[in-house]
């Protein structure tokens, strides 16, 4: 590989450097899917389904359409017929995906579900045709308790014959009774998690445009993968690829939910065909919360086995997910990633797992930030449970188990390989950041008052940059244009995780040339070469990867010709500041615009073998695995007994990512990931009641965190350098799976006086204030 950048040039990766996106985002000038307007444009909305479970006896649009300004109606007669493939690229052909009809077809599996797609002149009259589109429903017995789906006498689908869509399992349980039969410690419980959902502040949308005469399909979209769309339809519709453009710009967030395609998204692309004008659909708020997706809903029997010394000899865990009517994509491989990483970043010499998957009359379940979380949570809760009764504290019980970095690399017992990873290490930089001495002080002393604080912790490892399928390459096409500015085109763009400015940073590095004079082209299928986009932690490394590889190609090519302009050896050119200069006589030199302008306009000039021009494409390939990342969450709250309010005090992470390209944008991504989990314990609820109606679809009834409630987020940092280009790890995910166990053992902390367990979430006032009553009198 060649050395790219002379030895004292500027370095922009690991600086603070402010983000090159939020000019135009903080003044409002960024372009969502919204902001798209095409002439003749017409606008589309779902009638959705107000049953869980029903048979469609019949379906009258005719009121609808007698509507001035409506010009379609459709249903699954009409839609569905036109679909063909419908399997994601991530998952293969070959994957056991649930059955997904565009429209419902005969029967309605959850509120929410599409039912028919009404287009119309404007959005407001679309909604107001919604209304009189007619339906005849027989309501149907709803499959809503996801514990008891797999005895129920009602089948979601009932071509799959059960309602349990599939189970795996590692290490027989049986091969561990021993191990548990003569251990001095067992520590056993149930741990339960709520649904909640990822709410992004922009939700869905397209804006699908077909032209008739050429046969090609433009889509603009709110995503994180506008790659995996254009394959996706191009299956869907039996188009060609290259007859279709998605264009990705600004995305008000993904976290999970727009990675892939879903049943909303592939009745647009059917009714383009059919409409012959452009057509947009934007998912409301209300719609976001009933039909775009629900996370996290899920329970485990989990139990550890100790050694006298609370060393840790086997763990099991037995877990059960809710996956709704239609799961996007097959979530019996996530759940096998909870079982695989359970044991987590500990010396854990045996374990055992079983997972199952099952089918309910509620919103399919879809990716959301670190969609393996729960096993985090249900150890690190099981740990401070066990810290509990065998009378060590919980920082203690974790220093005697955790991995350190002279104790890799590791092979857990489900066989997943870790390395370049600091379990320990992040542990005592938090508990150090604490002073977590002074505050157990600090706690016993207030509870002499009448005051309950509390501390918590997590500490876990996570995959990130999976090395595999689609996920394990990426591309990069930089061009040095004839003013010597330059231009790198990114398959995924950014979706909030400031990819921009990562981008930019790492393309000025590679090259050697002033950051200013760099700008990135992203999310546009027509422009920039394959990639799987935004998933998966996985965009700040394989893109380092991708730039890497091709600025090499170009520095090659700029160095040649520079010594052949300035009668030197190529080996004696360096590159910095956007100019070629003679190692040891910096002052004898070229800038990049000269360099280019020789390579477009004098190309008889150039030395043999050099080809005119400056631009270049390579492809990055990561290797078979993952990049391990990890981190320690620590957290201090005070619990209200009266009230049953949770106050949080500091809120403090010890991150592990290795380098950092641009140390505002980890703990951007950090912050943004522990407000999420801090959410989905004390206020997120995505309910349903026992009919299977969604009881929270506005922001009235699904809580939020504000700035109000979240403390200022503390970081540390341990740089620990993957083995992957630059060292870089993936950090988007860590903060959502982190935060949610130290929260729950904070607030168990501070209720421990009263004997007070925490099993089920989430943690409401009135949750807790029943949990005291439970327990011991106040």
């Amino acid at each position: 590989m060649t050395e790219v950048a002379a030895a004292g040039a500027t370095r922009y990766a690991g600086r603070r450097i402010s983000r090159v996106e939020d000019a135009r985002l903080l003044t409002g000038r960024g372009t969502y899917v919204d902001d798209v307007a095409l002439a003749g444009m017409l606008h589309a909305c779902f009638v959705r389904s107000p049953f869980a479970h029903a048979a469609i006896r019949s379906i009258d649009t005719s009121p609808a359409l007698a509507l001035p300004g409506v010009h379609f109606v459709f249903t699954a007669a009409d839609l569905n017929p036109g679909a063909r493939e419908q399997w994601h690229t991530a998952v293969g052909p070959k994957s056991p995906e649930t059955p997904r009809p565009p429209l419902a077809e005969g029967k309605v599996r959850f509120v929410g579900d599409p039912v028919a797609l009404v287009i119309a002149d404007s959005r407001s009259i679309a909604e107001d045709a919604v209304d009189l589109v007619e339906v005849d429903y027989e309501p149907l017995t709803a499959v809503v308790d996801y514990a008891h789906a797999e005895q129920a006498e009602t089948l979601v689908h009932e071509n799959h014959g059960s309602n349990v869509i599939g189970e795996i399992g590692g290490l027989p349980a049986a091969a561990l009774e021993p191990v548990f039969a003569s251990a001095a410690h067992v520590v056993s419980t149930t741990i339960h998690q709520q649904a909640y959902a990822a709410v992004p502040m922009e939700g869905r949308g397209l804006v699908v445009d077909y032209s008739r005469s050429t046969g090609e399909l433009t889509i603009y979209a709110a995503t994180q993968s506008p790659h995996e769309i254009r394959l996706f339809c191009s299956r869907l519709l039996g188009l060609p690829e290259h007859h279709i453009r998605v264009v990705m710009r600004d995305t008000g967030g993904g976290f999970g939910q727009k990675i892939m395609v879903q049943r909303d998204e592939m009745c647009l692309m059917l009714a383009a065909l059919k409409v012959g004008a452009a057509v947009k659909w934007i998912e409301d708020r209300r719609e976001n919360l009933l039909a775009a997706g629900q996370s996290r809903h899920e329970h485990a029997a989990v139990r550890m086995a100790f050694a006298p010394d609370g060393t840790i000899e086997a763990a099991q865990i037995d877990f059960v997910s809710d996956c709704g009517a239609y799961p996007t994509p097959w979530p019996v491989g996530t759940a096998a990633a909870v079982g695989m990483l359970f044991p987590g970043p500990y010396r854990v010499p045996r374990a055992s797992f079983t997972t199952k998957s099952v089918y309910t009359n509620t919103v399919g379940r879809v990716a959301y930030r670190g969609p393996w979380q729960f096993e985090s949570l249900a150890r690190e809760v099981l740990l401070d449970i066990a810290a509990r009764q065998m009378g060590i504290d919980p920082v203690d019980l974790r220093r005697r188990n955790l991995l350190a970095q002279e104790d890799l690399p590791y092979k857990n017992p489900n066989g997943m390989r870790y390395d370049s990873i600091s379990p320990l290490e992040t542990l005592e930089q938090a508990v150090e950041m604490l002073g977590y001495d002074a505050f157990r002080r600090e706690q016993a002393d207030a509870r002499t008052t009448g005051r309950y604080l509390g501390v918590g912790l997590s500490t876990y490892v996570e995959p990130s940059t999976p090395g595999f399928g689609s996920y394990a390459t990426e591309g990069a096409t930089i061009r040095i244009e004839p003013s010597g500015r330059v231009n790198v085109y990114i398959a995924g763009g950014s979706s909030g995780n400031s990819l921009e400015t990562t981008v930019i940073q790492l393309t000025a590095d590679a090259l050697g040339v002033d950051i200013d004079d760099v700008a990135t082209i992203q999310g546009d299928t027509a422009l920039t070469g394959f990639g799987a986009g935004v998933a998966g932690s996985r965009s700040a490394s394989m893109t380092a990867g991708a730039i890497r590889e091709t600025a090499s190609i170009l520095c090659d090519r700029i160095k040649a010709i520079a010594a052949h302009k300035l009668e030197a050896a190529t080996e004696d050119i360096e590159l910095s500041r956007s100019r070629a200069s003679v190692r040891g006589s910096p002052t004898v030199g070229i800038s990049l615009r000269e360099v280019a302008g020789l390579a477009y306009f004098e190309p008889s000039s150039l030395p043999p073998g050099v080809p005119a021009g400056l631009e270049a494409s390579a492809r990055y390939t990561a290797e078979a695995g993952s990049i391990w990342v990890n981190a320690t969450h620590l957290c201090t709250c005070e619990v209200d007994i009266a009230t049953g309010a949770v106050k949080l005090l500091r809120y403090i992470v010890s991150e592990d990512c290795g380098p950092m390209i641009n140390p505002n944008v980890v703990e951007g991504q950090i912050a943004g990931g522990v407000v999420q989990g801090i959410g989905g314990v004390l206020y997120e609820h995505l309910a349903y009641d026992e009919d299977g109606n969604p009881v929270a679809t506005t922001f009235m009834d699904y809580l939020l965190p504000t700035a109000t409630e979240v403390p200022i987020i503390e970081y540390g940092h341990i740089e620990t350098p993957s083995p992957g280009p630059g060292g870089y790890k993936g950090v988007g995910e860590g903060g959502a799976i982190g935060a949610p166990p130290a929260v729950v053992n904070a607030v168990a902390d501070a209720l421990s006086p009263f004997g007070v367990t925490i099993t089920r979430l989430p943690l409401t006032p009135a949750r807790l204030v029943g949990l005291l009553d439970d327990c011991t009198d106040r």
